[in-house]
């Protein structure tokens, strides 16, 4: 149920709100990323959610690039 929140929260965004959250969304990757390599990072199941909303970020922004 929260992926699904998470989705619809998504769709009702703007087009620019969707890119300052997927810059916002690389960012806390890149930052992820690094404290992994330095093994600073406890939760490393965190990597692979970040990379996850970055999937769904850019699926919600190609569809409403298709509809318009």
């Amino acid at each position: 149920m929260k992926i699904k929140n998470y989705v619809e929260d998504l769709k009702a965004k703007s087009a620019t709100e969707l890119q300052e959250e997927l810059v916002a969304a690389k960012k806390e990757l890149f930052n992820l990323r690094f404290q992994n390599a330095t093994n600073q990072l406890d939760n490393t199941s965190r990597i692979k959610e970040v990379r996850r909303n970055i999937a769904r970020i850019q699926t919600v922004i190609a569809e409403k690039a298709n509809v318009q």
